[in-house]
């Protein structure tokens, strides 16, 4: 993987700058920076000297000395104005993180750490621009799109440490782990795109952001699972192995059905990446299925991996005089007033932080409670989907309705392959019987002449008949286990494509509903009570998390700290800190219900179990019936195209069969006048008879059959009623031959 193609990144425009009555000069440096790390330099220095002044000179929103600001939007190009220095800074603050991630972005990554690091800068300068400045400046800095532009400079950061750690053979668990939490970040972005609200501030590149976002999430969950299947091969693990491999080929197919439209970059990458997975995956089965044998387990039952962010967003120090340089503004504000403003700054912060943790300690608990829950509040009954039929199956019933004849054609059609079934089987049967009779026949003469030489064989005709249907009958019988098979499906469809076919009402009846009682009903209605209220306790403490956010960023103290002695500045950030008092026990309060709210729902929750498991068996019984239904109508067409086959396959037979048929008959009655010869011919050959007493010859008469009479005339009618007994077996035709002018001892001499 470390010869994969480089995927491409997001970059963001920079600003432009309008009306601002400060100097030109400094104006114009600081507006048409050029597009390389010098310029990222010269907006830090200006940054910095911007918030030196504000500092010192009233010009924000409602001061004296504040002037009009203009900078064009981003996403509209609409020109906007505020008389507000901080407004200035906040724009500068933008354009120093878009350029970052321009630069990031541009760069070819022969030295992933670059990249990596602009887009550090990046996240690091939005966090500073969302954490201590409003967000109704303009819509390209409101808090979800700086969100979102902070998640995806963070996954673009860390998409190239993965790069890097691919380039350098870092241990595979690393490298997974890695691009877990590339996606983590990538799906955190993906949210927020999806946010209607975002979408509707960022326009038209809110779809080719979404596009490749949602790509790249598949893609580096294919990359994750990848190196996990590696380990897992390093462990000697091979049915983890197949798993592994098994989720990344499938995560990957996702990845390249999202990709189409992505630039050809895309493409080679998730080609190369295809070629390498693929080839893994093919070889792992392999392995596993002639040597190894493991079972294979499911994925959900192994360990998820869990991400390890390695990037961070790097902070923005405005006050740095490294990054700054001198303070130009140094001789108008004493600094004591400034550095006290920063002490308040971080006071705040730490306030915020403190809260936050609170709040992510309580939000992960209630994540990791609702996951475990699978509880959903918009599908937790799902008894409105009972209440119609399917538009799949719809769709399948409209389209027999417009063809009545379906079953019948099909039955018709089976039943004319049974008739043709039944002819060859019939007449394959005759000709086998012919054969056999004949051979019993062969077998009765050669018994009868056994002191004569063997007869000269059966006729060649013969033996080319039977091995013909021989062949005839071993087609047959291989058509007959496909034949069966056939009527067996049909049998299993007939039934659906007749109720498919028929009224809507019976349909709709067919498919299993879910039955409740009352209790079942009210156990329900609590369970979605409760989970209301969840929701609203989310809903009250983002809101309020919200608040504390905005406050904090309005909160400048800035003109109190210039006029306030040093020794009471202690005590003046204590007083300003307590106007967060009543918000931070709102919180606290919120924070505190959670407990009673998850053990109020766990109790509800072990009441629904069993109302659960009867609606997931109905819902289960519903997709089967559902799915079953749609599998007969899918599977007409080819009903009626094997059926048409094994007639057009049994149609050919018949025709050669009874062409075999009838020449069984001819061959066969051809090796009976054979047999009727040579019996005349050995019969010759015997010794003139020994003189006997005269006996009534037998007449011509006496062997005619009496009109009406039975062709196995009696042989004591014959005179024959002393023949041996091994001689009256043979047919009458034989007795009225030769045999009839021999007398009875010259016959029992033949036996």
């Amino acid at each position: 993987m470390e010869a994969v193609p480089r995927m491409p990144m997001i970059w963001l425009d920079l600003k432009e700058a309008g009306e601002f009555a400060f100097n030109a000069a400094v104006k114009k440096s600081a507006v048409s920076v050029p597009r390389d790390f010098e310029g990222c330099s010269t907006l830090r220095k200006y940054l910095g000297q911007l918030h030196f002044l504000q500092s010192r000179i009233p010009m924000g929103a409602g001061q004296d000395a504040a002037v009009p600001v203009t900078w064009t939007e981003i996403f509209s190009g609409k020109a906007v104005t505020h008389e507000d220095i901080k407004y200035e800074q906040a724009c500068v603050l933008y354009n120093l993180g878009a350029l970052h991630s321009m630069l990031g972005a541009m760069d070819k990554r022969v030295s992933e750490e670059v990249s990596c690091t602009h887009f550090q800068c990046a996240a690091g300068a939005f966090t500073y621009l969302r954490d201590h400045f409003p967000h109704s400046y303009s819509v390209d800095m409101s808090h979800q799109i700086l969100s979102l532009n902070i998640n995806l400079m963070l996954g673009q950061a860390q998409e190239c440490l993965l790069e890097k750690s691919m380039l350098d053979n870092r241990k595979s668990f690393l490298v997974a782990r890695i691009s877990a939490q590339v996606v983590d970040y990538y799906k955190e972005a993906c949210r927020a795109l999806e946010n209607s609200e975002t979408a509707s501030l960022l326009g038209k590149i809110q779809k080719d952001w979404k596009k490749l976002v949602q790509m790249k999430i598949y893609y580096f969950a294919a990359v994750a699972h990848l190196h996990m299947g590696k380990q897992a091969e390093e462990q000697q693990k091979f049915g983890e192995r197949v798993i592994y491999f098994q989720s990344a080929l499938d995560k990957l197919n996702e990845a390249i059905k999202l990709a189409k439209g992505q630039p050809e970059t895309v493409q080679e990458a998730l080609r190369f990446t295809m070629d390498v997975i693929g080839g893994k995956y093919n070889s792992a089965k392999k392995d596993n299925d002639f040597i190894y044998h493991e079972a294979v387990p499911a994925l959900d039952t192994l360990q998820s991996v869990k991400g390890a962010p390695l990037v961070k967003a790097l902070p923005v120090n405005p006050t740095d005089p490294a990054v700054t340089g001198p303070d130009i503004f140094a001789k108008l504000v004493p600094m004591a007033a400034h550095e006290a403003s920063s002490l308040y700054s971080e006071e705040k912060a730490k306030l915020l932080r403190d809260v936050m943790a609170k709040i992510e300690a309580k939000n992960e608990v209630l994540d990791q409670f609702m996951d475990s829950m699978q509880l959903d509040p918009e599908t937790v009954d799902n008894l409105d989907m009972y209440s119609h039929i399917p538009p799949v199956l719809m769709e399948k019933c409209a389209a027999l309705s417009v063809r009545p004849d379906t079953v019948r054609n099909l039955v018709h059609s089976m039943q004319v392959l049974s008739g043709v079934f039944t002819d060859v089987e019939a007449s394959l049967k005759e000709i086998r019987d012919l054969l056999e009779e004949d051979e019993a026949q062969e077998r009765k003469l050669q018994e009868l002449l056994g002191r004569v030489p063997p007869a000269p064989g059966s006729p060649p005709g013969l033996a080319e008949v039977s091995k013909e249907c021989s062949k005839y009958l071993e087609l047959h019988e291989k058509a007959s286990f496909t034949n069966t098979e056939l009527h067996r499906a049909m049998n299993l469809h007939l039934g659906n494509l007749r109720l498919l076919g028929g009224p809507l009402e019976q349909v709709r009846a067919a498919l299993p509903t879910p039955t409740l009682s009352e209790d079942d009903k009210q156990v329900l209605q609590n369970l979605k009570r409760i989970l209301a209220k969840v929701q609203e306790m989310r809903d009250q403490r983002m809101s309020l998390e919200q608040q504390l956010r905005e406050m904090i960023q309005k909160d400048d103290i800035t003109t109190s700290l210039v006029t306030t002695d040093r020794s009471e500045m202690k005590k003046l950030f204590e007083e300003q800190l307590r106007k967060y008092d009543q918000l931070k026990v709102y919180l606290e309060q919120n924070l505190a219900a959670q407990e009673n709210m998850l053990k109020a729902l766990t109790d509800a929750n072990v009441k629904y179990a069993a109302v659960r498991k009867g609606l997931a068996e109905v819902e289960h019984k519903w997709n089967t019936t559902i799915q079953t239904l749609v599998a007969s109508y899918e599977a007409y067409e080819d009903l009626m195209k094997k059926s048409q086959e094994g007639k057009d396959f049994y149609t050919d037979l018949e025709g050669k069969v009874a062409k075999l048929l009838e020449r069984a008959r001819a061959v066969c009655q051809t090796s009976q006048a054979q047999r009727q010869q040579l019996l005349e011919r050995e019969l010759k050959k015997q010794p003139p008879p020994r003189p006997i007493a005269p006996k009534p010859p037998l007449q011509k008469k006496a062997l005619e059959l009496e009109p009406g009479g039975s062709e196995s005339a009696d042989l004591g009618s014959l005179g024959l009623s002393d023949l041996p007994e091994e001689l009256r077996s043979l047919p009458p035709e034989l007795l009225t031959g030769p045999l009839a002018q021999l007398p009875p001892p010259a016959l029992a001499a033949l036996a």
